[in-house]
């Protein structure tokens, strides 16, 4: 059974997770199954800021996440507005994934509770969202090059937040990767 939320606020009884991972109306389902599978892997909730560029539907989330999405907490929102209404109620600081941004996403100090939002791929997000973010970061690149694929982008960023929360889980006796003794 997938833990796919209808279009509400969870409920207030909920403990908050230490980190979460936000979509702002994302636009290839693949980069979407590919973050899915990322948070149901590492244990954080993914929130999906709607409308979504392909359809969203229960069916093709379950699609995009092949089978990891039996383990992730996926939270829906109806757009931009009632997220952040649910985030300011829940005390919840916005940090956004930007090329705008003038902090390396490496110098910045994360704190628990803090979502990671990544843009749309065709578009990154609008200026109304720019100014809502607590916080803006950008993963430094070689110069001349504009971008990463969002995927990759949310990997690193929430690589680097659960470093510093120390919030990987303990590893597992089988599976990952092997790295030989030197």
């Amino acid at each position: 059974m997938v833990d796919i939320l209808p279009l509400c606020p969870p409920s207030a009884s909920e403990p908050q997770a230490p980190l979460r991972l936000a979509l702002y109306e994302p636009d290839i389902p693949q980069n979407a199954g590919t973050l899915m599978r990322l948070c149901a892997c590492l244990g954080l909730p993914l929130d999906l800021i709607e409308p979504a560029g392909f359809d969203a539907s229960d069916r093709n989330l379950r699609r995009a996440g092949l089978d990891y999405l039996h383990a992730l907490r996926l939270e829906r929102h109806l757009s931009f507005r009632h997220f952040e209404q649910w985030r300011r109620a829940h005390g919840h600081r916005l940090v956004l994934a930007t090329t705008r941004a003038d902090v390396a996403h490496h110098h910045f100090r994360f704190s628990p509770g803090d979502i990671l939002l990544l843009g749309r791929e065709s578009a990154g997000v609008p200026d109304h969202v720019h100014e809502a973010a607590d916080a803006r970061l950008a993963i430094p690149l070689r110069p001349g090059l504009r971008s990463l694929n969002v995927a990759v982008a949310g990997g690193i960023l929430v690589a680097e937040a659960m470093r510093q929360l120390d919030l990987f889980p303990p590893m597992a006796t089988t599976g990952g990767l092997d790295v030989p003794s030197p």
